[in-house]
Order: structure tokens, then C-alpha cells, then sequence
């Protein structure tokens, strides 16, 4: 697929029409696609025309238009009615063998009834557009998708206004030709799905919907049920709006491309999610972004599985769960639960996120910026995890139960309201990945010692801190320009404000609560002194 520049998203073009029963909707062609678009797809996350890899991006470098349009005239469109075992259509693109329909031209197909251990099938000429318009569908598979788009340019499935439809594999995928069927919905082109109506998607086997290129959802509702992956897009996985819920056996939104680094991201401008999976319930290979949206994710048994407690040393340990030794993106990950995974930079500029996951809650190989949005975080490791820099300028944060509660090489925050308990470090800046989620606690998690590359720098924001290890703890700087922190350190052998380099306080109103000095110690002490982590140097 061709990925070049874009034209804003043209939101006027969701027109009202009565055709098809559907939600206002313009009649698509391809003519439309390209007079909307400029003939191209949307932009890729981080190529040359966007800046930078992990750049934030807009909606309307993410949607066309006719992402957004969900209707037909129901004159114009061919039909197909489905009839068990067989079914019947007005068009000569239409083909019909058995229980397998296959469409072969670009056109907008209006499809109604139930298809028994079938298929609908899309094998259209690789610049063609398709539109499948699904009312009152039902279409099961005992071992194959329930729709396969083999070629085209690409597929909307656009569910109408008040329908109820449902796709089903029974259990199993009987390879029809070269490729590797995994989906009930499995697409080797562009796909969208959106519409006004409802969509059920079984996988007793395998995916609910995967696409080789860019799976995008606009509008709609939809049940999906994986033994696998939820949502898997190879390119990108893009979502303006909608409601889902999936349940997953692994991830329940994935994205990966381990071709082309750039891509294999994840963009959510908007939607309703409830996600449970026994992987990570949104998982980017390259760049996650979110600018939106209300997500309840619950990955693995949720933190309550995880067993943490200190040592004798007042230090935190993590154990109960052990993470395998499996690529923590790969395509045969099933031991990483954690809620919003990047392996590249993660963003999030709004929405609400209810989180309860046996490992990271947000977790990024990239730098992690957020810029608003509340959280309400319980996890068995860290609540916001990045192994480069964390960045938060804005946000309400409730973090109730957590390893640690924010992570980074760096971390820097501008702003916010914060209440965190954790059973290590509050806020923790210290070199190197991270190395959590392996058993016995953490390995070498006290082995850092003073990190010129580590620091911690608050600006601003309202902080109620409460952990039984340090309550801020840095590896490096430590420097207060701002903000009001009420910090309670429960737990002997550590202290409320800790840092191995300079400690800097220009104005910020710290409350301790655990009998020592509003300045830290281990200036520069590395890892000898008070309680083993440093010599605290109170009234320093």
C-alpha cells in the first residue's frame, strides 16, 4: 500500500442517507475515495512526512473520509442473500459455489441472511474498493475465516444501523491455498470496519480480525472472543471511535510488522473499550499514541496475582509471577500482561483508563509523554514504566497498587495530581531497561549507582506518595522547581526524597512523613550508608 501525504480528514462528508436503513452515510466509490484523499492512503506513523519516528500525529493523517462513511443507497448497491448452505446475488461479480461466496469487482454489496459452514470470500483486482454492508449476517466457519479478503485494494465491512450480526470460526483453519488463514475476519489487504449496527466475533481458534496492512475501525459495536489476538493489524491498527469489548487469549489489540520498523503501530483518537486479556490488553511494536477514549483493560489474573512485599531491608520484592523468556513483542507472546505496551515511544494526550494488570500498566522501549487524561492504576509491577525518558505535563493519577509507580531513566513532570502507593520506589529514575517481571524480584534492581544519564526533575503538580521503599528516588539529580509533595515513607531503611547526584530544591512545599529532613541524602553517596542504599545525609 502506498503511504503518502494526506489530506485533512473531511468529517462534512458523513452525509444522511436512508438507504440500507443505515446511521447518515454518503454513497462510497472509488471515485469519492480519491477525490476525499487525494488517491492515497493515510500516513504511517514516524515516516518522513509526519517527523520523526514516535512523532504525535493527528486523525486526519489516520482516517480518510470513506473511513468514515457508513451507508449505501439500496438501490444502487448489488445484493447478496445468504441462504445456509448456499445464497444468491443480483450481480454478475457475484460468485457462488456451494456454502463460498466470492466477490470479484469493486462495487457496494448489501449482505443479508445466514451462511452455514461458509465463506465470504472478496478476490478483487488488487486497485479495487469493496464494501460489504452486513444486515442481520450470520456466517459460521467449522474451519476456515468467515470472511477473507484475499485481494483488493481494500475492504470496508460496515455494519447497518441497528443490526445485529455475528462471524464465528468453530475451532480450527484448513489452509485453502498459500496463506496462512488465522482469523475469522482475515484481510491480506486494507481493511475497515465501522458502521451503526453490532458485530460478534467468535475465534474458538486463532484471531478475531487480523490485516496484513492497516486494520482501521471508525464507528460501530463489537464483541469479539479470541483464543488469540482480538484485533491485529500487520501496518497499523488505527481506531477513531466505536465500542468494543474483547475478550483475548492473548493481546487484545495488536500491532507488529517486523519488516519495517516504522510501522506496526497503534493510534486511538476515541472509543469505549472493556478488554481482557490473557497477554497485553494493547500492544504496539513501534509507536502507541491515544488522544481519547474510555479503556478498562484487566490483563493476565490482575495485580492481585502478583504477591509483592519488603525485605528485611525494607526493600520492595516482586514475586508470583514469572515472566518468560519470549520476545516481549513478538507474534508467540503470551507471557507479557501488561495494559498499553510500545516498543517504541508511547503518548497519551486524553482519556480515562481504569487498569488492573498482573504487569506494567503503560509500559514503553521509547519515551512515554503524557499530556492529560485520569488513570486509575492497579498493577503487580510498575504503574508507568518507560526505558528511556518519562515525560507527564498533565493528568490525575490514582495509583493504589503498584511494584513502582513511575519509572524512567529520566523523569520529568510538569504537572498533575498524584496519589500513589507503592510497595517500592513512589517515582524511580534509574538507568538502563527494565528488568522486572523475571522472578525474585527484581535482578539488579539495587545494583545502580550514581547515573549521570538519570534524573528526576518535577516542576509542578500535587503529590501524595505513600511507598514502603523511597517515596522519590533517583539515580542521578534530583530537582524540585515546584509543586506541593505530601510523601510518606513506611517502611525503615529508606527514606522519602533519596537521589545519588545533586538534590536541588527551588520551591517546592515537601512534607515528610517519616522523621527526616525535607533534603535527601546520598549526595553522590553511592551504595554505602544508611539502610544499604546510600548514606542519607539528613539536613543536607
Amino acid at each position: 500500500m502506498k503511504k503518502t501525504t494526506v489530506l485533512p480528514l473531511l468529517a462534512a462528508a458523513v452525509f444522511a442517507l436512508s438507504g440500507c436503513g443505515l446511521a447518515g452515510a454518503a454513497s462510497s466509490s472509488a471515485a469519492e475515495e480519491a477525490a476525499s484523499t487525494g488517491g492515497e492512503t493515510p500516513e504511517a506513523v514516524g515516516t518522513a512526512e509526519t517527523g520523526e519516528s514516535g512523532s504525535p500525529v493527528s486523525a486526519s493523517e489516520m482516517f480518510t473520509a470513506r473511513d468514515m462513511e457508513i451507508g449505501c443507497d439500496e438501490e444502487t448497491c448489488a445484493h447478496i442473500t445468504l441462504s445456509g448452505d448456499t445464497a444468491s446475488s443480483d450481480s454478475d461479480a457475484v460468485q457462488i459455489s456451494g456454502s463460498t461466496v466470492t466477490i470479484t469487482d469493486e462495487g457496494v454489496y448489501l449482505v443479508t441472511g445466514t451462511l452455514d459452514d461458509g465463506m465470504l470470500v472478496v478476490s478483487a483486482d488488487d486497485a479495487d474498493k469493496v464494501q460489504l454492508v452486513l444486515d442481520g449476517v450470520q456466517i459460521t466457519n467449522a474451519d476456515s475465516a468467515a470472511l477473507c479478503v484475499l485481494e483488493a485494494d481494500k475492504v470496508f465491512v460496515t455494519t447497518a444501523s441497528g443490526s445485529e450480526n455475528t462471524l464465528a470460526n468453530g475451532g480450527s483453519y484448513t489452509a485453502i491455498d498459500d496463506n496462512n488463514i488465522d482469523a475469522v475476519i482475515f484481510s491480506k489487504a486494507d481493511l475497515t470496519l465501522n458502521g451503526a449496527g453490532t458485530l460478534t466475533i467468535e475465534a474458538a481458534a486463532g484471531h478475531g480480525v487480523v490485516s496484513k496492512d492497516d486494520l482501521v475501525l471508525t464507528s460501530g459495536t463489537y464483541h469479539i472472543s479470541a483464543e488469540s489476538q482480538g484485533l491485529s493489524g500487520k501496518d497499523s491498527v488505527r481506531i477513531a471511535s466505536g465500542t468494543y469489548t474483547i475478550t483475548a487469549g492473548k493481546d487484545g489489540i495488536h500491532a507488529e510488522n517486523a519488516d519495517d520498523e516504522s510501522l506496526g503501530f497503534v493510534y486511538i483518537s476515541g472509543g469505549t473499550f472493556s478488554i481482557t486479556a490473557d497477554g497485553d490488553g494493547v500492544s504496539a511494536a513501534a509507536q502507541l499514541q491515544i488522544e481519547g477514549g474510555d479503556f478498562t483493560v484487566t490483563t493476565g489474573e490482575g495485580s492481585a496475582s502478583v504477591t509483592m512485599e519488603t525485605d528485611s531491608m525494607g526493600f520492595g520484592q516482586r514475586g508470583g509471577f514469572m515472566e518468560e523468556s519470549a520476545s516481549d513483542t513478538g507474534e508467540d507472546d503470551t507471557a507479557s500482561r501488561k495494559g498499553f505496551k510500545a516498543g517504541g515511544s508511547l503518548t497519551v494526550t486524553g482519556g480515562s483508563f481504569v487498569t488492573d494488570t498482573a504487569d506494567d500498566s503503560f509500559h514503553a522501549g521509547g519515551d512515554i509523554l503524557v499530556t492529560g487524561g485520569t488513570f486509575t492504576l492497579s498493577t503487580g509491577d510498575d504503574a508507568i514504566h518507560s526505558d528511556a525518558a518519562v515525560t507527564i505535563q498533565d493528568g490525575g493519577f490514582t495509583i493504589a497498587y503498584c511494584y513502582e509507580g513511575i519509572e524512567g531513566q529520566t523523569v520529568t513532570i510538569d504537572g498533575g495530581v498524584f496519589d500513589i502507593d507503592s510497595v517500592d520506589d513512589g517515582i524511580n529514575a534509574a538507568g538502563g531497561a527494565d528488568s522486572s517481571g523475571f522472578g525474585g524480584g527484581r535482578p539488579g534492581q539495587e545494583q545502580f549507582s550514581s547515573d549521570s544519564d538519570s534524573f528526576i526533575t518535577i516542576n509542578g503538580g500535587e503529590f501524595v506518595i505513600v511507598s514502603s521503599g523511597d517515596c522519590i528516588d533517583s539515580n542521578g539529580a534530583l530537582t524540585l522547581n515546584g509543586g506541593t509533595l505530601d510523601l510518606t515513607c513506611s517502611s525503615s531503611g529508606n527514606t522519602a526524597l533519596d537521589c545519588d547526584g545533586t538534590y536541588t530544591n527551588n520551591g517546592a512545599d515537601v512534607t515528610t512523613n517519616d522523621g527526616s529532613e525535607n533534603n535527601p541524602g546520598r549526595m553522590g553517596g553511592g551504595m554505602g550508608g544508611a539502610g544499604g542504599r546510600g548514606g542519607r545525609q539528613a539536613g543536607a
